[in-house]
């Protein structure tokens, strides 16, 4: 069985990153015309250093042309689709039907990917892919994995889903609320991920015909933890998805690498007919690298999610390594009980604190050390001279 594993990535060394990691295809955004406006995306003379590396080492790749085109555009859009053919892209991600059904009459051959962004979530939505000559659909990440079967089932043109990464509070494609509070629209590539920010929940009550307001909550309330699917990776070949996406853009060639090698292996696991156990120490290793206060398995189980929304905190939380034991103010260093490995160059930030601190020293009985085994108390040291922001 032929299945195909992609990333949405946002520059040269992510690239290089997910071809190097088992990536079958990678698909990423000119300078135009995509909805990660502020990912770094390539112009034409990247664009050809990038088919061509990622064609020598038979990865397919797939330019996205993912928003809403106005009429004022659409001669560039175009051509930036024309340039990218000629370059001998393999495939185009596009949003816009009309835009799609110029590009089909100019280059019948040409597959074309219906966008995420379409809000596809039905199965007549992807039958009238179909006849408007799309070849692939990206189904909105809101379906569960009945839905989704439902559809694998019934429709002729390739399936692909999101596995992994950052989940929008909205369906896909349909949310306003950037554009209505902010005047950046996600249509339009440029969200300003107003989910992600702290909100109240306010409850009114009439009283004596007074309105009186009472606080029942705060926090990150509309915040999506990131969708890790390493455990329905059976179930969805088995559902008959020909394509699995991961979040690649505006993240780390570390990021990349990382998340592609380890869904990689899980794929070729499943492809192998042996037993499927998904390893607690890959789980860690996807949190190390990125994660919203754990994952969550989105929306692909039949049942309401309460494990959606982190509240907490927006960004990366990485993973618990240990306590604080005691703080030698004088002194100016830390002492650490580690519940997971520390070395130097290491990451880390210590809760209710926004700053992140770069080790560059740790210390053990007076002995300098390049790497702490868990559940021992060594020093890290913050001071002028050793810590670092990223």
């Amino acid at each position: 069985m032929m299945l195909n594993f992609y990333l949405l990535l946002g520059d040269f060394e992510c690239i290089k990153a997910a071809v190097q990691n088992g990536a079958n295809s990678v698909y990423f955004g000119g300078n135009l015309f995509n909805a990660r406006a502020t990912a770094t995306n390539f112009d034409f003379e990247e664009l050809e250093k990038v088919i061509n590396y990622c064609a020598l080492r038979n990865v397919k790749t797939h330019l996205a042309l993912n928003i809403l085109i106005k009429d004022s555009e659409f001669k560039d859009a175009v051509l930036l689709a024309k340039k990218a053919i000629e370059l001998g892209i393999d495939a185009l991600i596009i949003q816009d039907i009309g835009l799609a059904k110029f590009i089909k009459n100019l280059f019948p051959n040409i597959p074309i990917h219906a966008s995420t962004q379409m809000t596809i979530h039905n199965l007549e939505g992807v039958q009238q892919l179909e006849k408007l000559g799309y070849s692939r659909a990206v189904l909105s990440r809101e379906l569960s994995l009945p839905e989704i079967e439902f559809i694998t089932q019934n429709s002729n043109i390739e399936i692909e889903t999101f596995v992994h990464g950052a989940l929008c509070i909205s369906y896909s494609g349909q949310c306003l609320f950037s554009s209505m509070v902010g005047g950046r629209s996600g249509n339009r590539g440029k969200c300003a991920q107003p989910c992600r920010l702290p909100y109240e929940l306010i409850e009114e009550q009439t009283n004596n015909k007074k309105i009186i307001e009472h606080k029942i909550d705060k926090g990150y309330l509309i915040s999506p933890k990131d969708l890790c699917s390493l455990e329905y990776i059976p179930a969805l070949i088995n559902a008959g998805v020909k394509c699995f996406k991961i979040e690649g853009r505006l993240k780390s060639p570390e990021y990349v690498a990382t998340v592609t090698r380890i869904y990689r292996k899980y794929i070729d696991i499943a492809l192998s007919g042996t037993t499927y156990n998904v390893d607690i120490e890959d789980v860690h290793e996807l949190k190390q690298i990125f994660n919203r206060g754990g994952f969550s398995s989105g929306h692909l189980d039949n049942h309401a999610n309460h494990n959606l929304i982190c509240k907490e905190k927006p960004n990366n939380m990485g993973i618990y390594i240990g306590n604080v034991a005691g703080y030698n103010k004088i002194k100016g260093h830390i002492k650490i009980l580690l519940n997971k490995e520390l070395g130097i160059g290491d990451t880390i930030n210590f809760e209710n604190e926004n700053t992140r601190y770069t080790v560059s020293e740790l210390m053990l009985n007076n002995t300098n050390l390049t790497y702490a085994k868990k559940r021992r108390k060594g020093y890290y040291w913050k001071n002028e001279r050793t810590y670092s922001f990223r």
